[in-house]
């Protein structure tokens, strides 16, 4: 029947909430033996579960079990859905955090069961970005189950719908009309009746979920003998015990006609984007991490030999996504829970930090960097360098993006000159180091030009001074005025916020106002969750009594240091503005002693009829700037019409290396930087014992970026990724080897055409590089890879992911491949 309602068994656990990850992982055992009970007890009894890491416990923990899980899935009775490795949240991790869920997660279900997920699956998660049909499509899910934002967060005109991301994708969703769950108290009659009476309005068939839930449980025998009554009652092909494959293959082959939907699911919980600043940096920083590890272990296995570590990646890669849980990653967890996720990012950064390591030591090791000079390596010259008499050291300067940049670099020794790999000497700059060594205090600032996905070797000389080209446009720096060749900043001297961003190349005045004003927010009546709101702007201060510093006067880079103050909480924030660049970078330490209360960064936009656009997973969205608290990623950038003339579009970027959460009301945009609610607290009674989050010490950096027209053509995309993804380096000494002493990796020829992942495929039979459009337009582009002799064509449509697999044998060609490295329509 059109309008049967399928009754979904499921057993809705968090692993980690309100317990910590090893009463999770007891749980997941018990609730899984329940389950298997059910299935003996109730021959028509059907089980659905997601989330790839429970199995994996069970496998580990309790392997007869496991075996009698893997015959249930055989039988059609245990239906695995979500084909990730957990329920995440939706927003915050990033575009390919949600490429390695569905990669590991899939292929654990098709390598363990034979299966892989056809639903996606995230019932509890706070929030679903606007990418995730292309996501799901191109990770084997042709649908989707959710439950929020709820009804009375974001109207839908019916539960049932096609949702379709920017790119066209599509895929069948479904919104539950009520909880996933039916703990005591709850009648499934009544909630089936409800439902039936939605059914009959629609003119389909829904969903009723039960079983006792978010501590597992599942379903109950009460349960089960309740729905065995409802079905003489009212008829067994109407009342069916059923999955959500069953459901979404009934409507799939019925047709209904639903509306369509392009846009993202929100708001809900709107705190989360905020909450427990420490994870939310660590996962950026892990993401990164990871990403630079597999791109130059891949590098160092075809090059040298190296072998790639895929066990030890892999490892890291689950810590990070088990801690991209939604109660995780959403900051709502008790405190020791997120001690645990410390733990857990700690290690995933140290595996990253240690294969790249390896990775970069064995291809700076294989450059030849052996000079006529010298015979032997020595240190009589200095203890630090391996400087032999004047012919410098040196210093090889990796570059894991996708594009060539040219960027500042820091050398951790003072020099008194460099040069590039051919002898051309460069710019330098003596700055302060962190080290207070006696005298051995200061470093070298150069700026260095690095191939894409590649590295170059530059040679840093400790008394030999060789005359580099004069700077044509130094930084000046002098009281509250930055400037150089693209921007005027001044700061005003009480109050340290900026007075005025003026863009050069076109006369205009950025800020309509102060800008960098540090607010505070009121959020005394907000739970952790941000449950029931829509935007934070009650202000009921600003930091004050600002200290203005210049720390450095150029000619490379200017920086200004701003010491401000609130209650007992101190913010400082370096203005740094280099002489080759368009755009101010703000380094932040921030000594936060705040209760119930949020700091958000100011920025009035000096345009009219503003826009705002924000970074999200592998794409971008535009929201109405009325206020709301929004998540995004990398980026926001609002866009409008010049003030002061017809001279068309521009904006103001904002970039960041560690923040999630934003508002933009008409042209002031806010970048939310901290908040202290308390733990775990969901509106409870709040007495002296609570504590609070996020006390003391946090740094983070943003940028601010100017730009006429459009963000499309400004470089923004690249920007961000520049300030989140910097060179690396390793210092090196005087060895003959295979490698030059520059390496191009890579070549796309659409600068809208970014690659983020490039690793040995899973079969291990080739190499696997990941692209999408950032734009929003469509592309035709040629990529090369020079290491492994390979050139193709490929055309993106607007904001496409693609990943291409490229066999070891040359003869083979390079193929499109899915998310799970399955050929595409598998």
């Amino acid at each position: 029947m059109q309008n049967r309602i399928h009754l979904i068994g499921n057993a809705h656990l968090d692993p980690v909430w309100l317990w910590q990850w090893q009463e999770g992982y007891a749980e997941i055992k018990a609730t899984f033996r329940s389950a298997l009970d059910r299935l003996n007890e109730f021959p028509d009894f059907v089980f659905t579960r997601s989330c790839a890491a429970y199995y994996r416990w069970i496998e580990e923990n309790a392997p007869e079990m496991f075996e009698e899980i893997k015959s249930r899935v055989a039988e059609g009775r245990w239906v695995i859905v979500g084909g990730w490795w957990i329920q995440p949240d939706c927003n915050l991790p990033s575009g390919e955090s949600f490429a390695r869920h569905s990669l590991y997660g899939q292929r654990y279900f098709h390598d363990r069961f034979g299966v892989t997920a056809k639903v996606g699956y995230n019932v509890d998660s706070f929030g679903h970005n606007g990418m995730l049909p292309q996501l799901l499509k191109k990770s084997g899910m042709d649908y989707y189950v959710f439950m929020r934002p709820d009804k009375n967060e974001k109207e839908l005109e019916r539960n049932l719908f096609w949702w379709e991301s920017e790119d066209g994708s599509r895929v069948m969703a479904y919104r539950l009309s009520e909880a996933y769950l039916t703990n005591r108290g709850h009648s499934i009659e009544e909630k089936v009746l409800r439902h039936d009476a939605m059914a009959q309005q629609d003119g389909h068939a829904h969903m009723t979920f039960y079983g006792v839930g978010n501590h597992g449980g599942g379903p109950t025998i009460s349960n089960l003998r309740t729905i065995e009554a409802m079905q003489t009652k009212y008829g067994e092909e109407h009342v069916v015990l059923s999955s959500p494959n069953r459901y979404f293959a009934e409507l799939a082959a019925a047709g209904p006609e639903l509306p369509v939907v392009k846009d993202e699911m929100q708001m809900h919980a709107i705190g989360c984007y905020s909450t427990h600043s420490e994870s939310k940096e660590n996962n950026r920083r892990a993401e990164h991490r990871l990403l630079n590890a597999e791109k130059f272990s891949a590098m160092a296995n075809q090059l040298v030999g190296l072998p790639y570590p895929k066990e030890k990646l892999q490892l890291a890669w689950e810590n990070v996504m088990f801690n991209q849980f939604h109660d995780i990653m959403g900051g709502c967890s008790i405190r020791e829970a997120f001690q645990d996720a410390r733990e857990a990012y700690g290690e995933a950064l140290n595996i990253g930090a240690k294969t790249l390591n390896a990775a970069l030591q064995r291809l700076s090791w294989s450059i030849n960097t052996m000079k006529p000079e010298v015979k032997s390596l020595s240190k009589e010259k200095d203890w630090l360098s391996w400087e032999h008499a004047d012919v410098g050291t040196p210093f090889v300067v990796f570059n894991p993006l996708s594009w060539d940049v040219e960027l500042p670099v820091t050398a951790n020794r003072r020099f008194a000159s460099i040069t590039d790999d051919e002898g051309n000497a460069v710019p330098i700059q003596t700055v302060r180091a962190s080290r207070t060594n006696g005298e051995d205090k200061w470093d070298t600032l150069f700026m260095a030009r690095i191939p894409a996905m590649g590295y170059r070797v530059y040679w840093c000389f400790m008394t030999k001074e060789l005359p580099a080209p004069a700077i044509a446009s130094p930084v000046e720096a002098v009281s509250c005025v930055l400037e150089n060749a693209f921007l005027r900043v001044e700061i005003q001297k009480h109050t340290g916020y900026i007075s005025r961003l003026v863009d050069k190349r076109t006369n205009a005045e950025m800020l309509s106002g102060p800008g960098a004003v540090p607010v505070i927010i009121d959020e005394h009546h907000s739970d952790t969750w941000g449950h029931g709101l829509h935007s934070y702007r009650d202000l009921i201060g600003y930091f004050s009594d600002a200290e203005v510093k210049v720390l450095e006067e150029g000619p490379l880079r200017g920086t200004i240091r701003v010491t401000s103050r609130y209650n007992g909480s101190v913010l400082r924030q370096d203005f740094i503005l280099h002489h080759h660049a368009a755009e101010l970078q703000v380094k932040v330490q921030l000594d936060w002693r705040e209760k119930h209360k949020m700091l958000k960064l100011s920025f009035p936009v000096a345009v009219e009829q503003p826009e705002a656009v924000s970074e999200i997973p592998y794409g971008h969205i535009q929201r109405k700037a009325n206020g709301r608290e929004v998540p995004g990623q990398q980026w926001i950038d609002v866009s409008g019409l010049a003030v002061e003339s017809d001279d068309g579009r521009r904006g103001l970027a904002i970039l960041n290396n560690a923040k999630y959460g934003y508002d933009v009301l008409e042209n002031e945009a806010r970048m939310t930087v901290v908040r202290s609610p308390i733990f775990a607290d969901h509106y409870g009674v709040r007495d002296e014992l609570v504590e609070f989050m996020d006390q003391g010490m946090q740094e983070f950096a943003y940028s601010l970026v100017p730009h006429d027209g459009g963000w499309q053509d400004a470089g923004i995309v690249r920007k961000a990724y520049e300030l989140n993804v910097p060179p690396t380096t390793v210092w090196e000494t005087y060895h003959e080897g295979p490698l030059s002493q520059k390496l191009d990796g890579l070549a796309i020829s659409s600068e809208q055409i970014v690659s983020t992942a490039f690793k040995q495929a899973e079969d291990g039979d080739g190499w696997i590089l990941r692209c999408y459009e950032t734009s929003g337009r469509s592309a035709e582009t040629s990529i090369e890879l020079p290491l492994l002799n390979r050139t193709w064509s490929s055309r993106f449509g607007k904001c496409e992911i693609k990943t291409f697999h490229i066999p070891f044998d040359e003869t083979l060609p390079v193929r499109e491949v899915n998310l799970v490295e399955f050929p595409c329509g598998d």
